[in-house]
């Protein structure tokens, strides 16, 4: 196995403790969410310990059966980019110029 960033690993356990707590306070059965997410409930146990493992379409599918998939579309979003926009914002250009035979153009 590869091993993950010390960060990623954390992520995903958290993402992982998350998910239980969320089918917990739902007072939804293991059994149940492993159905619906059309996965086993071994996949399910290890998904909730946030097992590197399991594939994103189960996470994205168990994030989906507790209503929460909305988020999921929002991860790499651009909005939530700082950096991403900060960067982008540097190569803008400092200003704008009209060609000259457009402005000559108007002006006829």
């Amino acid at each position: 196995m590869v091993s993950l960033p010390i960060p990623v690993v954390r992520a995903l356990r958290k993402l992982g403790r998350d998910l239980k707590d969320a089918r917990r306070r739902r007072r939804i059965a293991m059994a149940i969410v492993a159905e619906r997410a059309s996965v086993s409930k071994p996949t399910l146990i290890r998904l909730e310990r946030g097992d590197p493992s399991v594939s994103i379409g189960s996470y994205a599918t168990v994030l989906f059966v507790m209503g929460m998939a909305d988020r999921l579309a929002d991860l790499a979003d651009a909005r939530n980019d700082p950096v991403g926009l900060r960067l982008e914002e540097e190569h803008l250009p400092k200003r704008i110029r009209t060609s000259r035979r457009r402005a000559s153009e108007k002006g006829k």
